[in-house]
């Protein structure tokens, strides 16, 4: 069995030698450099350009603008609404308007900085709530990109019959994703003549398809390759360098690398979501839940990305893990002139924990009731109705992460002033919401005698290469990995669909059971399972031409009713518990987050140590969106002034795994990347009011803003 066998992830051995080829290690001969010139103005028209400086400089090859663009200049995940090149306005500081070419990145980018552009400022939409009564339009259709609203029996009626309702606006802010290898790539064209581009991301097929229509060339002859990525947690899902390389390379037929700067990437890359949230929560005395009303306010900068996607989601997690019979959820997403809001690890659920679980020990101190009491008093669990009427038949093990914080919870002690301890629970719906995202994969065998799996889906650090051959050796019942990974190659892979939403291990892992399921019955009548060599069969299967076995998974879903947003929106959710022990200094202002405690419900566990990695991953980013972690736009510029966690922030870390099998998923697994971080901000606040009695509902509770409220919590 390789299932829950803590196996050696098999990108460790390259990573820790140095031999592993990141983006900005990759090199071709004669290859060129390209750098972007970005607009130094949030909201303007283009009123002149002058290049001649910069084509003058030697070594320059071209200037590109969108006048060079074959094709279409319109790129984006949900709707393509971004320009790749700006055509005569510009909506963000640090949009892109050309690239420029050069034999060296130091004279490409010494020319980026010699390009004249003449602006005429318009008015800077600054916030959602200026967006929306401002006569100024950021986009055609209005200011207003996506309301959401969640409709479950009667909110008015359920507060009129609650004991006590607590009401209460929390926000957050804007936060880069800050992975170690900034956006980079390489591309060229090969002896086919097809383009080809191998870069740092999460998702091939995705950027393939948005190269092609950029150069006005069918997708066939373009290739993405992943490149080995250093981080992405959303980031690298929307196209990034791609386009650029792809169309510099369209133009001087010869490869060219591209690679952002660390400001270059905070500059023009884009960032969660910052939310503002008014909960309103209502309960009995007993603790029971009775209703909810929230009004979520987003700002998804100028353009699309995955703001739609956030606005649902927010929408459809507003209640939290808990089940409640009455439920008011208005979520609305606005464009502004801030950076570009898209995809980042939670998709607008880790925002919507700090209210949830801010609310609910709010109305355990007014009822003199337990905060983890009220939790399991609360807690979906099996036959419970989601927010949505989702009625969960099975793989609802909030209740056992609950029961594995229990006794720690009911141990603590108090280690003297600024010593505190809090709570913070979650759901996360695996996959995207409520539309088809499906995995395909192939097998087929190697004249040596193996057996090898073709996929698309990319190993961002995660561990999916390991997880996904671990599914397969079990799927085929081998007692040895004699298995060989073919992934990340559009020219040898199936679309897997993208590395976000926790959706890889229980999306593609059903994939690759599928298509064993084909190999197997193959092998079983060739006598495989019979002892007969699997070298033999594969030699004899070589002679007749090699079989391919496809497979294929889509979670079985229903798209959420566009005026109430009732249905079943995801196959299989995730459930987690964090308990986190803090230490703040009273005159400093300087919390520490000392001890975490984390149970997560993950339904099966095919790698241990994978699931613990994230887990660990996932409190680290936790601490940084709760303490420190906040872009401000026109200010942040590097890690000069953005602050994240080292390790001398890291609290201890216990890692607790519930499984609470997921039918549908592969082996019964489901995912836990997004699970881990979600709760970890809600429950270091919390702990932060047990530690100090102050109340902290924006976030990051940085030194500065945790200091001024402990005064202020003094005065009063």
């Amino acid at each position: 069995m390789f299932i829950g066998q803590d196996i050696t992830r098999v990108d460790a051995l390259d990573k820790v030698l140095g031999t592993a080829a990141f983006a900005h290690d990759l090199k071709k001969n004669t290859m060129l450099f390209a750098c972007v010139v970005r607009s130094s103005r949030p909201h303007a028209m283009i009123r002149k350009i002058d290049t001649s400086a910069a084509l003058a400089l030697d070594g320059v090859v071209k200037v590109l603008s969108h006048k060079d663009i074959p094709g279409e200049n319109l790129f984006g995940a949900i709707k393509k609404d971004q320009p790749f090149l700006a055509e005569g306005r510009v909506r963000f500081k640090g949009e892109a308007i050309l690239v420029v070419v050069g034999v060296t990145e130091e004279i490409a980018r010494k020319a980026s900085g010699l390009v004249d552009i003449e602006y005429e400022d318009l008015e800077y939409i600054s916030d959602p709530f200026l967006s929306m009564r401002s006569p100024t339009l950021i986009q055609d259709g209005g200011n207003l990109l996506s309301h959401r609203k969640v409709i479950k029996g009667d909110a008015g009626k359920g507060f009129e019959s609650s004991y006590v309702i607590v009401e209460n606006t929390y926000s957050t802010t804007w936060i880069d994703h800050a992975y170690m290898e900034t956006e980079a790539g390489i591309g060229y064209t090969d002896e086919r003549g097809h383009i080809v581009v191998a870069s740092s991301t999460q998702n091939i097929h995705y950027k393939m398809k948005e190269i092609a229509r950029l150069l006005a060339i069918p997708p066939e002859q373009v290739r993405v390759v992943q490149a080995t990525t250093g981080g992405g947690f959303g980031g690298k899902l929307d196209v990034t360098v791609e386009g650029y390389i792809a169309l510099a390379v369209y133009h001087t037929k010869r490869p060219v690398v591209m690679r952002y700067t660390r400001e270059e990437s905070f500059l023009g890359q884009t960032k969660r979501h910052p939310l503002y949230i008014e909960y309103k929560t209502g309960a009995e005395k007993d603790g029971s839940l009775t209703a909810v009303e929230v009004n979520i306010i987003g700002d998804t900068g100028p353009y699309i990305s995955y703001g739609e996607t956030v606005c649902l989601r927010a929408a459809v997690h507003a209640t939290g893990p808990y089940e409640v019979p009455n439920v008011l959820v208005n979520s609305r997403m606005f464009y502004t002139n801030n950076p570009v809001s898209g995809a980042m690890r939670g998709f607008g659920v880790p925002q919507l924990a700090l209210a949830h679980e801010s609310q609910l020990d709010e109305i355990a101190q007014r009822i003199g009731m337990d905060p983890l009491d009220i939790r399991m008093k609360n807690a979906l669990k099996r036959g419970s109705l989601t927010a949505t009427s989702q009625v969960l038949n099975h793989s609802a093990g909030l209740l056992e992460t609950l029961k594995g914080i229990e006794p720690f919870w009911r141990a603590r002690r108090k280690q003297g002033p600024g010593s505190g301890f809090g709570l913070g629970c979650m759901y996360y719906g695996i996959g995207n919401t409520g539309i088809s995202n499906p995995s395909s994969c192939y097998l087929t065998f190697t004249p040596e005698g193996r057996v090898e799996m073709h996929s698309g889906v990319c190993d961002i650090g995660q561990g999916s290469d390991t997880v996904l051959l671990q599914i397969l050796c079990d799927a085929l019942g081998m007692e040895e990995m004699g298995i060989d990974l073919v992934r990340g190659d559009t020219d040898t892979s199936l679309d897997a669909g993208s590395t976000s939403a926790s959706r890889q291990t229980y999306i593609s892992g059903m994939a690759v059971c599928d298509a064993a399921q084909k190999m197997r019955e193959y092998l079983e009548g060739q006598g495989y399972y019979s002892g007969k060599p699997l070298k033999d069969i594969c030699r004899e299967a070589a002679e007749k031409g090699l079989p391919v076995f496809n497979g294929h998974f889509d979670p079985p879903t229903t798209a959420p009713d566009p005026e109430t947003s009732q249905g079943a929106p995801y196959a299989t959710y995730a459930f987690a518990t964090h308990m986190t022990e803090v230490h703040v200094d009273e005159v400093t202002g300087v919390c520490k987050a000392v001890k975490v405690h984390a149970a997560h419900d993950v339904g099966r566990a095919i790698n241990v140590s994978n699931v613990k990695g994230q887990i660990y991953g996932g409190v680290a980013m936790g601490v940084g969106l709760a303490l420190m972690e906040e872009f401000v736009p026109g200010k942040t510029e590097s890690f000069d002034n953005y602050y994240l966690p080292t390790s001398m922030d890291m609290p201890e870390v216990e890692a607790i795994v519930v499984e609470d099998p997921e039918p549908t998923g592969p082996f019964g697994a489901k995912g836990v990347g997004e699970p881990a971080l979600i709760p970890q901000a809600a429950a270091i606040v919390n702990a932060i009011k047990d530690a100090t009695g102050v109340r902290m509902r924006r976030l990051p509770c940085d030194i500065e803003r945790l200091k001024l409220a402990l005064e202020k919590n003094k005065i009063e």
